[in-house]
């Protein structure tokens, strides 16, 4: 038997994935790791942390493979013929998390900067009243916002002191939490990052496939920091021996939510999935041209698979929309609220009532996403009376994250020119049946869960597995998606559009909270 092995570094957890040829998990372990909130609206991690629970679990995952030799876990060390059938590492990432960090130490010179953070949100305002937004957006695809990498940059640039100069000098390296993970594996001897992460920077221009001298200019930013871009599909290096046994082949790179994309294999033009996880992000195949939204969604680079014939390695392009605050919400409810002990807790509790009592929560914690782009919207919860209840709360909180990713795929359905005929889902609260109900309930279309759900690390899997002939086509891979179960919508079209009136009703009071 021969393996992949997945790497799936996400916001709040690292996590290691074991495949075998069937796209089936053998393996997997995870690790939580700290959230950092120095200020309001700040959001930090500490890179140094994300690596080592990422190699810890990379550990933990070759412990428990099956020993090739007797059939048996192992739980000490990964025998040295387990190791040899490892056939390639594939990497996925949370996206847009900024790290910056010394070339010569490969310490990072801060914590690196969450995507979910806000603090460059005045530099977007300025950027905006100046007149950049729409070249920004011909030329990357996405909208003006602090979501992005670009601002995060310029920000360590301006604000660690003595950084600025260092990396005029060529001391310093960039990377999204992708290229982080290649430089440590390879110990600094790679500094890649793929094109579905480099489409997520804001410095990335779609139409040239290349970093582009306009936007570095614009946002100060010297070349000499960026990471090279390659395919998503396609060995880029070796792991050193030193960390894992053996010299692994790297050989598969996406962001998050591309990963995801190709795991549930939604290789043709118009197919579509969203994914539950932090947050909620839709994204459909527009084929190989970029599609620029005119319903504030974003314009992706999907994948990009190497082939010896370099006129042939065409990249595939998404329209995507990200809702900030999906099992967020659910944390909240556990976390902040208390009002469950686990987010497992949530399903029961919400089952529990009948409907919110016409209770709303608009969970803009970290402003608004597609298709409002309202960094200075906050979260509010609206309707309540002296008969609201907890339960109440938590079904609105999971009609929140159904609602939201309504919004996202009635913005990308006007975008395609087309009515999305069913929408495959994962992540983690795609468990939750409650939830896909009511997904299928607000859509208005058939909601489709998969066998296997860890589409993220599937997807990784798949691209370095194609690149090292584990897998030798797309079409073997859509031959092994299998579905698990699908909720067909149950509530009428006219409860439907009430419902959704409602609920904009709510966003609405939502809208640009902390300028007031």
């Amino acid at each position: 038997m021969r393996y992949i092995l997945a790497l799936d570094q996400g916001t709040t957890s690292s996590r290691a994935m074991l495949f075998d040829h069937s796209g089936a998990v053998v393996a997997q372990a995870q690790q939580e790791f700290a959230q950092i909130f120095p200020q309001l609206g700040w959001v930090e991690h500490d890179a140094r942390e994300i690596w080592s629970t990422q190699l810890e679990v990379a550990r933990q995952c070759l412990k428990m493979m099956p020993n090739t030799a007797v059939g048996q876990s192992i739980r000490t060390q990964p025998a040295a013929d387990s190791i040899a059938s490892i056939s390639a590492i594939g990497i996925t990432n949370q996206r847009e998390t900024t790290v910056l960090w010394d070339r010569k130490t490969g310490q990072p010179v801060a914590n690196a900067i969450v995507w979910q953070d806000r603090r460059t949100a005045g530099r977007c305002d300025e950027l905006a009243r100046a007149g950049h937004a729409d070249m920004i957006q011909q030329k990357t695809g996405l909208v003006l916002d602090a979501y992005f990498s670009a601002t995060k940059l310029q920000w360590l640039l301006e604000n660690i002191p003595g950084v600025r100069g260092k990396a005029e000098k060529g001391e310093l390296a960039f990377g999204t939490i992708d290229s982080w993970l290649v430089w440590n594996l390879t110990q600094g001897g790679v500094h890649v990052t793929d094109v579905s992460n480099a489409s997520r920077s804001m410095l990335f221009n779609l139409h040239t496939m290349q970093w582009d001298d306009e936007l570095l200019a614009l946002f100060n930013i010297p070349r000499s920091v960026l990471p090279e871009v390659v395919a998503s599909s396609g060995m880029v290096g070796r792991t050193d021996a030193a960390l894992l046994g053996a010299a692994i082949p790297i050989a598969g790179i996406a962001g998050d939510q591309q990963a995801a994309t190709f795991g549930q294999v939604c290789f043709e033009a118009g197919m579509a999935k969203n994914t539950y996880g932090t947050g909620c992000f839709m994204l459909m195949n527009t084929g190989s041209k970029p599609v620029l939204s005119k319903n504030k969604l974003l314009t992706t680079v999907g994948w990009q698979l190497d082939t010896k014939d370099k006129v042939k390695a065409q990249a595939t392009y998404c329209l995507e929309g990200s809702v900030f605050m999906g099992g967020a919400t659910i944390q909240w409810l556990r976390d902040g609220l208390q009002i469950i002990q686990s987010a497992a807790d949530v399903q029961l509790l919400a089952a529990s009532v009948p409907g919110t009592g016409d209770v709303y929560l608009v969970p803009a914690f970290a402003g608004l996403g597609a298709p409002y782009w309202d960094p200075y919207a906050r979260g509010a919860l609206l309707g309540m009376t002296r008969g609201t209840t907890r339960a109440h709360i938590a079904r609105a909180a999971l009609e929140a994250i159904a609602l939201q990713s309504a919004d996202v795929f009635t913005a990308m359905s006007l975008d395609a020119g087309l009515g999305l005929k069913a929408l495959r889902v994962d992540g983690g609260a795609s468990k939750n049946d409650l939830l896909m109900q009511m997904q299928a309930d607000f859509l208005g279309v058939p909601v489709v869960r998969p066998k296997v759900l860890e589409a993220t690390a599937l997807g990784a899997a798949y691209l370095a597995g194609l690149a090292v002939g584990f897998w030798v086509s797309t079409e073997e891979l859509a031959a092994l998606w299998q579905i698990d179960k699908t909720f067909e919508p149950k509530i009428s079209a006219d409860a439907r559009t009430a419902k959704l009136a409602r609920w904009h009703k709510a966003v609405g009071q939502s809208r640009r909270w902390v300028e007031s």
